[in-house]
This record gives C-alpha cells, structure tokens and sequence, in this order.
C-alpha cells in the first residue's frame, strides 16, 4: 500500500515537472541559450581560423550567425547579440552587414567594450584608420584588454592580426 501512494506521489510530481515545463531538457531556443551556443561555436570557430582551415571556421560563424539573428528576435536590445552577430558578419568578409549590427549595438551601449573594439578593427580592415582611433579614443579610459588589443592593431595595421 505505501508502494502504491509512493508510485502515485511520483508520477504526479513528475506530471507537474512536465507541465511546467521542466521536462528535464533545457530550453535551447531561449535568447540566453542561442547566444550561449552561438559563443561556443565562434570559440571553435576562432580555433580553426588560427589553424589555416578558413572554410570551416566561416561555417561555423555562420551557423553562429543564424542562431544570433533568432536570439536577436527573442531579444531586440541586447549589445552583446549585435556584437557578435557584427563580429560573425565580418569574419565571412560581410563589412557592411557587420558595421550595421556593430553601430546598432553602439545605439543601444555607447560604451560597450567589445563592439568598440570589433567595430574599431573593422575600420582597420576597410583602411579607415582615423575611424578605428575614434574607437580607440573611446576605450582609453577602461582599463580592459580591449584597448591594447585594438591599440596593437592600429599599430600593426600592415600586417593581419586581427
């Protein structure tokens, strides 16, 4: 007999576990979950590139891209999504697509560390030199990696660091 309401308990604490949506999988369509996913895949795709395997790493920043524009639908504000989906666009050779998602971010944080940085090496690679040192200009007083980083590519714009 207590088997039975012991079984019972179960199965009706699991059935409400599934109605409330804790089926015991996760969510991998929320915002969060796309960019997290979108992260790890320009990580691998990062990996690659400094191996030579070009092909593969813009595969993967596109599919990086894809699940950065479903997040970006889920989450129109977020300047961390824009970033990356500014960072994955120039990665495929997509400057002005990048510069777009780049700037929109910018609307949203002026201050964004990373969009300063990835927007300021975009002007590097389009030789728009005065532009990346107004990126630069922003970044001086931040005390982050972000602004030796960019610094060091205006300095060596000649050769294709970033």
């Amino acid at each position: 007999m207590i088997f039975r309401i012991i079984l019972v308990f179960l199965i009706l604490s699991l059935g409400s576990a599934f109605a409330a949506g804790g089926g015991g999988g996760s969510d991998d369509t929320s915002s969060d979950a796309l960019y997290k996913s979108s992260v790890s895949l320009i990580k691998r795709a990062g990996k690659l590139e400094k191996k030579d395997n070009k092909a593969k790493a813009e595969k993967l920043y596109s599919q990086a891209f894809k699940k950065l524009s479903e997040a970006l639908k889920k989450d129109k504000k977020n300047p961390d999504i824009l970033n990356y989906m500014g960072f994955t666009s120039r990665k495929i050779g997509n400057f002005s697509e990048a510069e777009d998602y780049y700037l929109r971010g910018l609307a949203i944080d002026p201050k964004h560390n990373g969009i300063n940085e990835y927007l300021g090496e975009l002007y590097v690679q389009t030789d728009r030199i005065d532009k990346a040192k107004e990126r630069l200009e922003v970044l001086k007083n931040c005390n982050c990696e972000e602004y030796g980083e960019l610094e060091l590519i205006i300095k060596t714009r000649g050769s294709k660091v970033y």
